[in-house]
């Protein structure tokens, strides 16, 4: 028998707010968290970006001191998602052995990493702290989560690009079907705005150079779009059965009702043309939703602002939705956000059950002019979706050909 699975609770620190709320109430005002980089860094390697979306509220000031020295910032800003989140579904009774997380990460901890290395090279190995692995390595978020919270039923670690939060949660979702747990905190996060990631994507002409103009840089489907901005945070969400939180008398925001995995096997960055996997994964999303592509009334797009991407986004979703595709509501929020990587699929994920919830599509800034090959419904101004049931899909794809979709759906 399928089971209902709700979200009780969110939690987000993003390049717009340092909470879930506050992060959804600048999106909806339309503010951007892109921002001029002030490190001394910038200068020093001569970077042709220097720009991103950093967080609106450092993490480390939220925490504890000696929590925070022990954690790598993606640590961090998982550990302030999480306990927002959990804060936020009334802090469960549940058995340790009930609680679960799933978590993700797109690329870990490499601030932990390259620092230590820096200290090597500098001062030699007797500097290098001895918490460094633990720190760095992909599955610190989760270790950290699950330890703040004794979650002991598993904690579990995604890594597929920018599509991992994303998977995340469709992994939460089968791991509640299956009773592998009562309860589950399920989200991602990033911390790498770092020289050698913008390095590295500017090489890749991936990156808006928009320096002149941060806040306007990133704008998704503009016939001008030059590349996806740099962002980091988090975002985290309490799963269960509505079973499990009727009977605990938890407030419910929405219902995860779907979500489908797929990959392209095409190419390590660029994305399948002809969005055959990306398409696959919507319909499988809806599938295990038991529902038509008919019923979607919102689309939290992937929509990162780059030329090709956009557009092969665009074949996918006419692939499922057909002509139909120009008329569905489409929010873009990686033009307030930037790009969380690792993390973004999970913020996605908050905004898309809050969308659901209070039927509002957010509005896509930076939308001056539309690209006339990507003809979405596309809005600069927040959007009412009307009265009556609603179904959602937030779509995240990553390099290495990774594709992931959820489906969400108002609680009723």
């Amino acid at each position: 028998m399928t089971k209902k699975i709700v979200v009780t609770g969110i939690g987000a620190s993003s390049p717009i707010g340092g909470t879930a709320p506050e992060s959804w109430r600048a999106l909806l005002a339309g503010e951007s968290g892109v921002r001029t980089l002030e490190n001394d860094w910038v200068e020093e390697y001569g970077l042709a970006v220097g720009f991103a979306g950093t967080a609106k509220v450092d993490p480390a000031e939220v925490l504890e001191r000696p929590v925070a020295k022990r954690l790598d910032p993606s640590s961090r800003f998982a550990l302030v998602a999480a306990l927002e989140a959990w804060a936020d579904a009334g802090s469960p009774e549940v058995a340790p052995e009930r609680l679960g997380v799933d978590w993700a990460t797109g690329i870990g901890g490499l601030w932990t990493l390259l620092d230590a290395w820096d200290t090597l090279r500098e001062k030699g190995p007797r500097r290098v702290m001895p918490l460094t692995v633990p720190m760095l390595m992909p599955n610190a978020p989760a270790a950290a989560v699950s330890m703040h919270l004794e979650a002991r039923a598993f904690a579990r670690t995604v890594a597929s690009a920018c599509a991992s939060s994303t998977e995340s949660i469709a992994n939460a979702f089968e791991h509640l079907q299956l009773g592998l747990a009562d309860v589950i905190i399920a989200g991602g996060a990033e911390a790498a705005i770092h020289p050698i990631t913008l390095a590295s994507f500017n090489s890749a002409q991936a990156l808006s150079k928009r320096n002149d103009s941060p806040e306007t840089a990133s704008r998704p489907y503009n016939i001008d779009r030059d590349g996806f901005v740099m962002g980091e945070g988090a975002g985290a969400l309490v799963l269960e059965t509505e079973e499990h939180a009727l009977a605990r008398g938890a407030k419910i925001y929405a219902e995860i009702a779907g979500g489908g995995v797929t990959a392209d096997s095409y190419h390590i960055t660029a994305n399948d043309p002809e969005g055959k996997g990306a398409s696959r994964a919507v319909e499988l999303a809806l599938a295990q939703a038991g529902a038509t592509a008919d019923e979607v009334t919102h689309i939290n797009a992937h929509a990162t602002s780059t030329p090709v991407g956009d557009i092969a986004e665009y074949t996918a979703l006419r692939n499922v939705f057909g002509e139909r595709v120009t008329e569905i509501p489409v929010s873009a929020t990686k033009a307030a956000t930037g790009h969380l990587l690792g993390g973004t699929g999970a913020l996605e994920a908050i905004f898309t059950v809050l969308a659901v919830q209070q039927r509002i599509a957010p509005p896509t800034i930076n939308l001056v002019s539309q690209d006339p090959e990507i003809p979405l419904t596309v809005s600069s101004e927040q959007q009412s979706l009307g009265d009556g049931p609603q179904l959602a899909i937030s779509n995240s794809f990553g390099f290495g050909g990774h594709n992931a979709v959820l489906a969400v759906r108002s609680y009723e």
